[in-house]
């Protein structure tokens, strides 16, 4: 079965992307490609390609007939624990390089959608400062990214699971689209982090709509497979279907017992949409 484009009583149904970082981790990077066209997926997204070339991104694509939707720009140092340094004083040199490698995977990966990570902002750091770094490196991102094609995303993070993160609510993304004013920057949501930041999911993407550009999923409060937990998925995805969403939707969760095991709510998704 392929968890890719399809329509339903002249609707358009939702499409499912695999996010390799999180799923079928029970291979290598490489062979995850492989497994998720196996498991029937027509598209992948993961947080970062930068361990490997381009071009052997790319031949992993090819090779399995999948579509690559999103990356993240580089993060910074993520093994010692930054996430992103878009709103860092004194780092606008090594963001707008990491932008220029992004333009590089995006280009040779067919990629329409990057990801731009805030940062880490210390408690007590005087906020206008970081705001104003943010947004001169969002814009700096966002036109040099339009030059190819390329959507430039802002995803807001829940404090639960990364505190001290730039900015939290759909409000505050929204927020900084709009004063960034360039048409190509959208907002990701993704409704394990705003359940938990702020829930009202369904008038939230609703009232929001226009400036949503990604959505990724995962149950809450455990971040795996979303057939559990609080938030009423077979809802949601009604709801996509009614307003016409055509973007993807991220499969970022972390699979309980096994990728493969618990896909079952993938199936039974793509078959009770109405």
């Amino acid at each position: 079965m392929a968890f890719g484009p399809d329509t339903l009583n002249g609707g358009v149904m939702p499409k499912f992307a695999a996010n390799l970082s999180m799923m079928f981790n029970e291979v290598a990077f490489p062979q995850r490609f492989a497994a998720a066209a196996a498991a029937g997926f027509e598209a992948v997204e993961f947080l970062f390609p930068y361990d490997y070339t381009a071009q052997e991104v790319a031949s992993w694509l090819q090779e399995n007939c999948l579509e690559n939707v999103l990356f993240n720009l580089p993060p910074g140092d993520w093994a010692a624990g930054e996430r992103g340094i878009a709103a860092l004083p004194g780092r606008e040199e090594e963001f707008q390089a990491g932008v220029m490698r992004g333009i590089e995977y995006a280009q040779a990966l067919g990629t329409k959608r990057v990801h731009m990570m805030a940062g880490l902002i210390p408690a007590g750091a005087p906020r206008p400062v970081h705001r104003d770094v943010y947004l001169n490196n969002l814009r700096y991102a966002a036109r040099a990214m339009g030059k190819y094609g390329i959507t430039l995303l802002i995803e807001p993070i829940n404090g639960r699971d990364m505190p001290g993160y730039f900015f939290h609510t759909q409000a505050e993304g929204h927020a900084l689209r709009e004063e960034c004013g360039e048409p190509n920057v959208k907002v990701q949501m993704d409704f394990y982090h705003c359940q938990i930041a702020e829930g009202n999911l369904a008038m939230n993407f609703q009232n929001n709509f226009s400036g949503i550009g990604h959505v990724q999923i995962a149950s809450v409060p455990g971040r795996n497979e979303p057939d559990d937990g609080e938030v009423n998925y077979p809802f949601l995805f009604r709801l996509l279907d009614e307003l016409g969403y055509e973007g993807w939707i991220g499969c970022e969760y972390r699979p309980r017992a096994g990728t493969e095991n618990g896909l079952g709510w993938l199936a039974t998704a793509s078959h009770t949409r109405t």
